[in-house]
């Protein structure tokens, strides 16, 4: 990284922050990325992020700002709102949130008071901290209700009608961040009117899926969506909020700024609006089918391999893979696999017995090794390494095989170069 000015200064700044860089870009080049919610950004976006923009306060909203300076910061601000609503056909759009987190608790601090009640997927069944976990704030300052997948992973649409005829929350949440299955937006939608909550959609984990026609809108239906603009949009961590009815313009805004966080990040906000540039060319739609093309051979890879899928499969860019039968925990198997060069995460299945720590899962994505350029057949045989791990787990000589697949995973990785020019 040497060759490019900022990080030759930095290596001789500060030599163990850029050493600590320069590891992880070999570890991102030499590991194959199947945790779901990561992925690639662009150099583009990577250097709007690292800009001169991480100099500027501009706390408040383009042309009504609290500090002068900001005409070229506004310019970037307008660009990424303007860019989104496109993208998604949406009317109004805050590019503000520092995270999907953020996003999500402006929604509340904009629609609820404390102790109001919310209603979002449980935890334990692919919902998210954000939507009523009792250790997040949305669990904590609200009465939230979860609804809950059945023991094939899938979700009762009479049961969430039941629950919120139960409970009347003033906001049901679709959405999560291990659920792998299309979402009935007009159903929720449905229920939501039903007892007169609103409707929000996070969509954080499938925004690209959508922006790219590989996934439902849910903007037909939804009175607010969140969404972070990494993971599938590929672009810097952070969060949105869009919407349709100017009616809720006021509480969205006044509750990103000023009531959840001070001054925005405009160096990832330019970042945002590069994103959503790279969003609407064509050429994403192609990428945002492949990724989920890629994910259903992921899954034909292991099931022909004998490994149990939560649902059976997937209809997006993820899926979970269901250890149960092998009396094995996901946290075995996601440090086998890391050491095997693949990179993912444990995760709870639904009615796990097993703790968070442990977990009965792991969870796959394909994001960022579609960004790699990885195809069909690659995955499937990814899908074939990934089954002779966890059988290796069960026999005892995974030594030998997460040695033999780590091979393997370093040649493909070798086949599908990342940010070459970085080297």
């Amino acid at each position: 990284m040497k060759n490019f000015a900022m990080f030759s200064e930095l290596s001789k700044s500060d030599p163990e922050i850029y050493q600590s860089i320069e590891n992880e870009l070999k570890r991102q080049q030499n590991q194959l990325e199947m945790i779901a919610s990561e992925n690639f950004t662009s150099l583009s976006v990577m250097a709007a992020t690292g800009s001169v923009m991480t100099n500027k306060y501009a706390e408040g909203y383009a042309g009504r700002r609290y500090y002068s300076g900001c005409e070229f910061v506004d310019v970037a601000e307008k660009l990424a709102i303007e860019r989104v609503c496109k993208i998604f056909g949406c009317n109004y759009a805050n590019v503000q949130p520092h995270s999907g987190a953020q996003a999500n608790q402006a929604v509340y601090l904009g629609l609820l008071h404390p102790g109001d009640t919310l209603m979002g997927m449980a935890l334990d069944s692919g919902g998210h901290l954000t939507h009523g976990s009792n250790v997040n704030m949305s669990g904590k300052w609200f009465h939230a209700v979860t609804y809950q997948t059945d023991k094939n992973g899938w979700i009762d649409m009479d049961e969430v009608e039941n629950i919120a005829r139960l409970n009347n929350p003033k906001i049901i949440i679709a959405g999560g961040s291990a659920y792998p299955r299309i979402l009935d937006f007009a159903r929720f939608r449905e229920i939501a009117n039903s007892v007169g909550a609103y409707l929000m959609v996070d969509m954080a984990h499938f925004a690209g899926l959508v922006a790219g026609g590989a996934f439902p809108s849910p903007f037909e239906y939804a009175h607010v969506v969140t969404s972070t603009t990494h993971k599938t949009i590929r672009g810097p961590r952070g969060g949105m909020i869009l919407w349709n009815d100017e009616g809720l313009t006021r509480k969205f805004n006044s509750a990103v700024f000023p009531g959840n966080q001070g001054g925005p990040l405009m160096h990832v906000i330019a970042a945002k609006a590069v994103a959503f540039g790279e969003i609407l060319k064509p050429e994403f739609k192609t990428y945002a089918q492949q990724i989920v093309k890629n994910c259903k051979a992921l899954g034909k890879g292991l099931a022909d391999n004998d490994i149990d899928l939560v649902s059976g499969g997937t209809d997006c860019h993820l899926l979970l893979v269901n250890l149960s039968k092998f009396n094995i925990s996901g946290k075995q198997i996601a440090d086998s696999l890391e050491r095997s060069g693949i990179t993912c995460n444990k995760n709870g299945i639904p009615h796990d017995h097993r703790p968070p720590t442990e977990t009965s899962g792991v969870r796959l994505g394909t994001p960022a090794g579609t960004t790699r350029g990885l195809k069909e057949e690659h995955f499937e045989q990814v899908g074939k390494w990934i089954a002779e791990v966890i059988k290796s787990n069960v026999e005892g000589d995974s030594d030998k095989i997460e040695k033999l697949v780590k091979s393997k995973i370093v040649s493909l990785c070798k086949d599908f170069p990342l940010y070459a020019a970085l080297n």
